[in-house]
This record gives C-alpha cells, structure tokens and sequence, in this order.
C-alpha cells in the first residue's frame, strides 16, 4: 500500500557542506573492495549504501555520514563498497555530449556497472559484515541512480533488508515492481520518466508499503556526485530527501 512519509523529531541532517566536505568516518576493505564505513561500530541496524556510477565524491559521503547520526533515536553502521573495483565512470561522460561518450558509458553498463554483477556480490559483502560486526541484527539499502536500480533487484523475495530507498533511480522498470517484498521509497528527479515511475508503482504489490516522493525541480543525481550543494534550492532538496531516507529507515529497518 501506499504511504505518506512521516517526519520524526528525532531525525535532524546538520548544515549541508559545500565544497571542501570533511567525510566523517574512514575506508576499510570488505570482500576486497574499498568501503567507506561511518557511523557507530556497534549499531544493531546498518545501511548499505550503493553510490553512483560516479564513485566516491564528497556530495555521496556526506550523505552516508547523514544517514549514519541524523537519527538520534536509531544510530546506523554505514557501508560504501567501491563496486567498480576502483574504475568509475568519468562524469564528464553524463549526460552523453558526444557520441565517444556514450559509447564510454555503455562498456561500463556491460563491464563494471552491470547491475547483476554487483546484486551477486551483494550477498558475500552482507556475510563479512556480519561477521565483522556481529552487533547489527538489521539491514537497510539505500541507492544512487545505478545503486537504486540494484536496490530494486535485491529487494525482491527473500530479501536480506527490512527496507529499501531508490534515489533518481536510473532503469526505471515497472517489471521489477511485483517482486518487491520490503519497504520501498522511491525519490526522483526530474531526469526520471514519469510514466515509468507511475507504471512501477502501479505495479507494487498492495500489502507491500511504498511511496514515491518526487523532485522534479531536481537533475537526475541531486543526492550525490551531481549535487552542487554550494546551490541553496539544490542543498534544501538534498536534505529534505535524505531526510525523507531517514525517515523510512527508522520506520522500517
């Protein structure tokens, strides 16, 4: 069923950074990917964070640290898995400006940015974790554009996640929609076709609990490395979506 998102008192973002961000937690290696991890070590709910086809960039870290502290009723353990091994898309590439471009940007979609390369890593990155850090009973996932694309796949039956954000995501497919079995957010931009995400939602199953809040005011990457935060309108939009984020999760994971 459809859902309005609540806000809670209790999750707050701190002032949104632009340039020269400060990220707040540090990088370890998890299934032989470089991970940024921030928040409490000793969180019983963490949230997997799938970032762009862009990497790591200060506008996606910052947010991961939001996530991690915003909430301070439920603090999380947050992970970034460099899913690319290290070899992101240059974002020169996007939107395609030539026809080199979009050329570069298919091999990626079939080489490091399939999005079923990384749904079968999922799993292994989830048991080290957990090994790792035996205190977290609860997952969420969270995604950027390709990462919320994924975020779909891996929320289908049997999910290992309670709940589930898409931000602007990128593939937008209403086939993915019926398999959806946990709490589901979707965030749009305006890079986003409405009629697919309609036809998405339509397509939810009804005792599942989802909602859709657009950004229409918003290019397709606004939550993380396309965000230019030093922009009033854009930053007011990026916290109020990563807010919307918290919400869910504390509702949720």
């Amino acid at each position: 069923m459809a859902t309005q998102t609540p806000s809670h008192a209790c999750c707050t973002t701190p002032p949104i950074q632009g340039k020269g961000y400060a990220e707040k937690g540090k990088f370890i290696q998890v299934d032989g990917m470089k991970t940024y991890t921030t928040g409490s070590p000793t969180a019983e709910k963490a949230i997997l964070f799938l970032f762009d086809i862009f990497g790591f960039y200060p506008q996606t870290l910052q947010g991961a640290d939001i996530l991690a502290t915003g909430d301070k009723e439920q603090h999380y353990s947050v992970f970034m898995p460099d899913w690319f091994d290290g070899k992101p898309a240059d974002i020169s590439w996007y939107p395609p400006q030539t026809e080199d471009h979009g050329k570069k940007l298919g091999e990626f979609f079939s080489n490091q940015g399939a999005p079923a390369k990384t749904v079968a890593r999922v799993p292994k990155v989830l048991d080290e974790l957990q090994q790792r850090y035996p205190d977290i009973k609860t997952w969420g996932i969270i995604g950027m554009c390709w990462g919320g694309k994924v975020v779909n796949l891996v929320s289908q039956n049997q999910s290992r996640f309670k709940a589930a954000v898409s931000a602007h995501p990128a593939m937008v497919d209403p086939s993915d929609a019926p398999g959806v079995t946990i709490p589901f957010l979707m965030l749009p931009s305006q890079g986003e076709e409405q009629k697919d995400v309609d036809a998405w939602k339509s397509k939810v199953s009804g005792g599942v609990k989802h909602d859709v809040i657009w950004f229409k005011d918003q290019v397709h990457g606004f939550m993380a490395a396309r965000s230019d935060l030093d922009d009033k309108n854009v930053a007011a939009a990026y916290e109020k979506a990563y807010l919307a984020a918290m919400n869910w999760f504390h509702d949720y994971v």
